[in-house]
């Protein structure tokens, strides 16, 4: 327990006081939440109910200057993330920045020169690169029994009348910075190659602000991989979270728990067919009579790896204290915020 790292959560809202709150409490041994901070007096008091020994405080220049802490979360407003995650590794902590690390890539790149300046110091909480069925989809992937992967479909689908500032373009609103950036990290993931070719569409469907509620981003990579990624709250049927085709067989997750696979049998060699100039048959499939033999699988959600979205503590900790590698760099956080950057050009349409 002597070895627990101290840390004062900066910004005690749904992330702060709701996520951070709760992922590092599943780790006692290596985590001890000492400080908060936050201008609305009504967060400091909930935060203290959660929390009864926590030090909070109502300004940044106090919270920074404790000696107890040596982490600061990050998780304040969205446009707010850049100059915070600054101010917390110029006073000397180590830094752990909630998506959107940044709402601009203008300012991913002030970051990214941080940590140039304070190596080794600032980390980024894309959390969800550890989620179970992302793992586990990749680990089958690895495995060819789906053979050469051409389209990967990736969608989070809701339908609600949200009306709070992540509705607002000007305080960094939008599902583009919300859900964006665990997708688009997704999708790059996925894509297992550079990106060639970008397209994207931008709606205002149900939510009450200004910014976008429901967007299609569409990647084509070097590769000729096509990753479709669709983010919404405005949608009242959702289509399967994950949707993965390949020359040999699909897989598809309606709910993150559960994979359903449907792929040629390995033991049968594949058909030696030619095409030819004859008419097809007048009976049975186009196939004539060679019929594939099919496996179908349906597998609960568990990686090899026992990834879980929480789980990024843990590696936090191997770093700081083991001085292991940390599994997302700056320079794929920051290849994220660009395309996202790329993506918010786009005149976002309102459905009526």
């Amino acid at each position: 327990m002597a070895d627990r790292i101290r840390v004062g959560v900066w910004g005690l809202g749904r992330a702060g006081n709701g996520m951070h709150f709760h992922e590092l409490g599943l780790y006692p041994d290596l985590y001890e939440v000492v400080a908060g901070c936050d201008i609305d007096v009504e967060r400091r008091e909930a935060a203290v109910k959660k929390i009864p020994s926590l030090h909070v405080y109502d300004n940044s220049a106090d919270f920074l200057k404790n000696p107890d802490i040596e982490l600061v979360t990050i998780a304040t407003r969205s446009p707010d993330h850049v100059k915070h995650a600054i101010e917390a590794a110029e006073a000397g902590k180590y830094v752990m920045v909630e998506k959107p690390i940044a709402c601009t890539y203008a300012d991913a790149l002030k970051l990214k020169e941080a940590s140039e300046r304070f190596p080794g110091k600032i980390f980024i909480r894309h959390n969800r690169r550890f989620e179970p069925a992302f793992a586990h989809i990749r680990e089958i992937i690895a495995t060819g029994k789906l053979g050469t992967i051409f389209e990967i479909k990736l969608c989070r689908h809701s339908f609600q009348w949200r009306a709070d500032w992540q509705t607002i373009l000007s305080e960094g609103g939008g599902q583009l910075l919300n859900w964006g950036p665990h997708l688009v990290d997704h999708a790059l993931q996925f894509l297992e190659s550079p990106v060639k070719e970008l397209w994207s569409d931008l709606k205002l469907v149900a939510a009450k602000g200004d910014a976008e509620d429901h967007l299609k981003i569409i990647f084509k990579g070097e590769n000729g991989r096509i990753v479709d990624v669709e983010i919404s709250g405005g949608i009242s049927m959702p289509d399967p979270v994950y949707v993965v085709r390949g020359s040999r067989g699909s897989l598809v997750s309606y709910d993150e728990k559960k994979l359903k696979l449907k792929y040629l049998n390995p033991a049968i060699p594949l058909p030696e067919i030619h095409a030819t100039s004859a008419n097809p048959p007048l009976d049975g499939g186009f196939g004539g009579q060679v019929s594939p033999v099919w496996v179908e699988d349906e597998l609960g959600v568990a990686p090899s790896s026992g990834d879980t979205t929480e789980k990024i503590w843990y590696y936090l900790y191997q770093t700081i204290r083991n001085h292991a590698a940390y599994p997302i760099t700056m320079e794929q956080a920051v290849e994220v915020v660009r395309v996202i950057d790329q993506v918010k050009q786009g005149a976002i349409d309102v459905v009526k």
